[in-house]
């Protein structure tokens, strides 16, 4: 699986499957996306990223940080500052996944110009570091 920024400045290959697509809506994530994000997750040691001196790295949290591209500033990750895992935003993934959206999180805080998806919502409490 493979992917890219807008600009084709980061690309990245998953190897391995990744989990299946959770939406948030968080206000972090709508702040940082425009809208709610919708991520896949890999282990660290099964994703490689070409381009890394094009990846800006924002700490949005105390435990947690999102890689943009510098220069068309695609959101490409999001990572637990202690995880091994990284999410990676299913969006910019190239053609055709195999995924679906099974799970969202934080539907409390989602914007008003929007229906929720007739998903499971996950209490936040329940996940399992690194899920």
């Amino acid at each position: 699986m493979r992917g890219s920024c807008l600009c084709g400045r980061v690309k990245y290959l998953i190897q391995g499957a990744p989990r299946q697509v959770v939406g948030c809506h968080c206000t972090q994530c709508r702040k940082s996306s425009g809208h709610y994000v919708a991520a896949t997750q890999v282990e660290n040691q099964h994703l490689q990223i070409d381009g890394q001196p094009n990846i800006t790295w924002f700490q949005s949290s105390a435990t947690a940080r999102r890689g943009f591209c510098k220069n068309c500033g695609s959101q490409l990750f999001w990572a637990r500052l202690d995880s091994a895992h990284t999410s990676v935003m299913a969006g910019t993934i190239d053609g055709g996944t195999g995924l679906r959206m099974d799970r969202q999180l934080h539907p409390e805080t989602k914007g008003d110009y929007y229906s929720l998806p007739d998903i499971e919502i996950v209490d936040q409490s329940s996940l399992k570091k690194g899920q």
